[in-house]
């Protein structure tokens, strides 16, 4: 398991809360909560690199990322304001590399905590 560090203050916010575990998830690998969270049209765009459309597609694309192992996450901020929520913070993988990341949400709903969509900025740092 990755060393997690969150320096956010998720509060009583249920969306607030979800996207911390969302992160865990995330950091773990924990491909069934990730691929459980989001809608059947998930459209996440990793920016730079790819889209992907479709449950099926980001299953894939969360397995392939199982290969790379993370041993480090920080977690800076969450923030959620009605249908969209934004998390970002640094993680270090078992190589030795460090990214750091920022992801914006969608939700399908004010109310749900299932995922319509995913924007993922990510760059090397050292």
């Amino acid at each position: 398991m990755a060393k997690l560090t969150l320096n956010a203050d998720c509060g009583n916010s249920p969306k607030l809360t979800f996207i911390k575990e969302f992160n865990i998830a995330f950091g773990e690998g924990d491909d069934e909560f990730l691929v459980d969270c989001v809608t059947d049209d998930i459209i996440w765009e990793i920016v730079g690199e790819k889209t992907i459309e479709g449950k099926e597609k980001y299953k894939k694309e969360i397995l392939k990322m199982k290969e790379y192992k993370v041993s480090e996450m920080v977690v800076d901020k969450v923030l959620s304001h009605g249908k969209t929520g934004a998390a970002n913070g640094v993680l270090s993988m078992s190589d030795g590399k460090r990214y750091a990341f920022a992801d914006f949400y969608e939700f399908k709903s004010h109310t749900s905590t299932q995922l319509k969509s995913i924007t993922s900025y990510s760059m090397e740092v050292e």
